[in-house]
């Protein structure tokens, strides 16, 4: 099996750093105490407490297991570095179909940072996939599920 390769910034890689110390060392106390004390309550084979913390301790290892293999197949964006090439960490203007008074700003990142209500972008969306590589003025076509259009990269940076 492939493995995929995450892009995070350095703020992305810490926030995630920081979510795996708090899974480890806090969330997983709190999910043990809540077993031990549905354990004290009797019979495991009606308990909805027990079941209930079981699916939280089962949701939790799940979500380490998950961050620990981001993080082992991270790579850094390095910021300020494209030369004028939209790449992973750009901050791009585009207009849309050319018009100059149609236009957005996004920041491309890694799929794990997406965050569309901030202009956040991921790599993999079809825009992302469209623009990266290409360079201030090109016109490129978008395929998205709505058809395709195209935008022209205003700035890059």
């Amino acid at each position: 099996m492939k493995e995929k390769e995450y892009f995070l910034t350095s703020e992305g890689y810490l926030e995630l750093e920081t979510e795996l110390n708090t899974l480890k060392t806090e969330k997983r106390e709190e999910v043990l105490k809540s077993l031990k004390e549905a354990r004290a309550l009797g019979d495991l084979s009606e308990n909805s407490e027990y079941d209930a913390a079981r699916d939280e301790q089962a949701k939790v290892e799940a979500r380490i297991k998950e961050v620990e293999y981001i993080l082992e197949h991270s790579t850094i964006i390095e910021e300020g570095k494209n030369d004028g090439v939209v790449t992973v960490g750009s901050t791009v203007t585009i207009a849309y179909d050319g018009d100059e008074s149609d236009t957005e700003e996004y920041r491309i990142v890694g799929s794990q940072e997406a965050d569309p209500f901030n202009n956040k972008i991921s790599n993999e969306s079809p825009i992302a996939e469209a623009i990266l590589g290409k360079k201030v003025g090109e016109t490129v076509e978008v395929a998205s599920p709505n058809g395709t259009y195209k935008v022209k990269i205003s700035k890059v940076c």
